[in-house]
């Protein structure tokens, strides 16, 4: 057997070497994954795969409809789990409930949209009304019969980095988006009641996690075994006046609430439409009620230390002055 032999990097290797995009190597995009995701056959004549893009950070939940062109990707559509104040849910804006509540915000507001609907002689929030029954089954909006009718608004899931493991929050917004009249395509293999040793999904449990039901459970539990606990964990539960036997019904209420009116909240007084972002945060009106005062310069700085000192120097000075006053009685 021959003696292993070192490869060494020279010269000629680094004149070669190639780095990875940019947002692969900070371990933001799976390109792979969204290769797939967005390239197209040459025989659909360049119309364009959109995706829901899902997101979840410390504290809410985003959703996006997002189409590719060569200069990028352009949202077409977009929620936030911030927007659920409007529907009476201030209140644990991350978790599974809500996720669904964002999923089928978004769904709802696309096939609202003008722009979506411009030419057709149905609407489509009014062609797909999607599944107004939440009961935790898989629904998958149906094509029309007539051929002259828009079909369904197809789009792909967009996880990024998440991993898709069963019962995961990704699924919520897919959930309330397929809920909401999209046609996406998944099966109830990832969604919370699978079990994958039977081959059996059972779609109570995830209704129960549609409607916070999950959440009421362990709020009685706490608030049986431990009321200082509950009160700390559910301090925003309990200002909101939601407690474990109401909880079903906000949730209730907020779904047709969206259903109602998707659109987005009518932009404040102060916003111009003709300014561009950056202009529009110089008329943002000032709310703090506390201000840092203006930095001192080091002129001041040394004024201050000096008047400071002036004032130490004249106290010391008078408790000298009183204590010759006590030696002289």
């Amino acid at each position: 057997m021959g003696k292993a032999v070192k490869v060494i990097k020279n010269k000629a290797y680094f004149k070669r070497y190639q780095v990875k995009y940019r947002r692969r190597r900070e371990g933001k995009t799976d390109y792979y994954a969204r290769r797939n995701l967005v390239i197209q056959d040459k025989n659909k004549f360049g119309a364009p795969k959109f995706r829901l893009v899902v997101r979840f950070s410390n504290a809410y939940v985003t959703a996006q409809i997002v189409r590719t062109e060569k200069g990028g990707d352009i949202v077409v559509s977009a929620a936030s789990s911030k927007e659920l104040k409007r529907y009476g849910i201030d209140f644990g804006l991350k978790n599974y409930a809500a996720g669904y509540c964002t999923g089928l915000l978004v769904a709802r507001r696309l096939l609202a949209d003008p722009k979506i609907n411009a030419g057709k002689t149905t609407k489509m929030d009014e062609l797909y009304e999607g599944n107004t029954e939440v009961d935790g089954e898989v629904y998958n909006v149906e094509y029309p019969e007539n051929e002259d009718e828009p079909r369904p608004f197809r789009v792909l899931l967009d996880v990024g980095l998440k991993a898709t493991t069963t019962g995961s929050k990704l699924f919520s917004v897919l959930k309330g988006a397929a809920d909401g009249g999209l046609d996406i395509p998944h099966s109830e293999k990832r969604f919370p009641g699978y079990d994958r040793k039977a081959k059996s999904y059972d779609p109570e449990v995830h209704r129960k996690r549609i409607f916070g039901l999950i959440t009421a459970d362990y709020m009685n539990t706490l608030k049986k075994n431990d009321a200082s606990k509950y009160e700390a964990y559910f301090s925003q539960y309990i200002k909101a006046g939601v407690s474990a036997e109401n909880i079903e019904g906000k949730y209730a209420d907020a779904h047709k609430a969206i259903r109602a009116d998707p659109s987005k909240a009518a932009k404040p007084s102060w916003f111009d439409a003709s300014l561009s972002v950056k202009d529009n945060r110089k008329n943002f009106p000032d709310t703090k009620t506390h201000k840092n005062p203006a930095k001192k310069t080091l002129e001041q700085r040394r004024l201050d230390i000096i008047a400071k000192l002036n004032a130490v120097n004249a106290e010391l000075d008078e408790d000298d002055s009183e204590d010759e006053d006590e030696d002289d009685e």
